[in-house]
């Protein structure tokens, strides 16, 4: 006679076998999705479309993208650290991730709690004036706001350009100017085209088509050496600013804890859609720089520019609005 206890035995064992199974399947199964911190239009949600399609091709699930806005990016980020940590529910976002915990006393998450995936893209930053703006460069335009009531305009409280303008000003020229934050580079250049402001300190994605259009002068890049795209215009180095090598980068990181093999997977996705020429050539005729590597090297340069940001905030005493 047949047990009841020898009949559930091999049942048992095949049900183990199948949700073994149903764990190794590679990932992903099912639909990823890129939360972007920012708002339309920016650096990181132009990156984050434009890596999407092939994306989506190599891990052979759709890829999704949507924007979290608010608080400087931060709103989106502290989404994405509740999210569950399974490679489904990305994070994109720029250096505003390594800015925003020394800036603000609650940004709302930390970068601990995150796994760096990889760093997608870099690019400088930009000041640039108003075509009516009587300055050529650095020295006339700290000269003009020692005797004139001057303000900028910067994508967001927490960005980099934010900073790079708060080290002009109120480092370097020790001048009031006060900075008026958008939801955006895209609108922040809008507003200086328009001449209110009549100063911007912007990546360079946003300006460079007024640029090249004339409706805005580009004064200082805030790269280590002159920019492919800008190479009339002249580095914050050049003119006397040696400290001033500031840099907009755009990453995707995962919630602390998602195992290491998913982080690879989204790692080598990521790295085989900005090899793809087309993708780089847009990247370029956007001012951007490919970066790429591994999840490791983009985890060292996070800690680095966290405490680097800490210090530049320190410094200017910079505040979110």
């Amino acid at each position: 006679m047949i047990t009841h206890r020898r009949l559930l035995a091999p049942l048992t064992l095949a049900a183990l076998c199948l949700a073994g199974t149903a764990s190794a399947q590679p990932f992903p199964t099912k639909p990823v999705r890129i939360v972007v911190a920012h708002a339309p239009g920016g650096p990181v949600d132009v990156i984050a479309r434009l890596v999407s399609p092939k994306l989506t091709e190599v891990l052979g699930q759709q890829v999704i993208v949507e924007n979290r806005v608010g608080a400087g990016g931060n709103i989106g980020t502290a989404q994405v650290a509740k999210s569950p940590a399974d490679g489904y529910t990305i994070l994109a976002n720029s250096s505003a991730f390594a800015v925003n915990p020394s800036l603000t006393a609650s940004a709302g998450y930390d970068p601990a709690e995150f796994a760096p995936v990889v760093q997608v893209a870099t690019q400088p930053n930009l000041i640039v004036v108003h075509p009516g703006v009587k300055a050529t460069n650095l020295q006339e335009l700290l000269a003009l706001a020692r005797t004139s009531k001057l303000s900028y305009a910067s994508p967001g409280s927490g960005t980099t350009p934010h900073l790079t303008a708060e080290m002009l000003f109120a480092v370097i020229g020790k001048v009031d100017v006060q900075g008026i934050h958008y939801k955006g580079a895209g609108p922040a250049a809008a507003a200086v085209v328009a001449g209110e402001p009549a100063v911007g300190a912007l990546a360079v994605t946003a300006p460079i088509p007024h640029v090249r259009a004339g409706k805005l002068r580009a004064i200082a890049i805030s790269s280590s050496q002159r920019h492919p795209a800008l190479p009339d215009v002249p580095t914050f180095v050049e003119q006397g600013h040696a400290n001033v090598q500031d840099y907009t980068w755009v990453g995707f990181f995962a919630p602390a804890g998602t195992p290491a093999a998913i982080v690879q997977r989204l790692n080598e996705g990521v790295n085989q859609a900005i090899r793809v020429p087309e993708i780089r050539e847009r990247l370029a005729s956007l001012a951007f720089e490919p970066i790429g590597g591994t999840p490791q090297q983009f985890a060292e340069y996070v800690k680095v520019e966290v405490v680097k940001w800490g210090k530049v905030v320190k410094e200017t005493g910079a505040k979110v609005d």
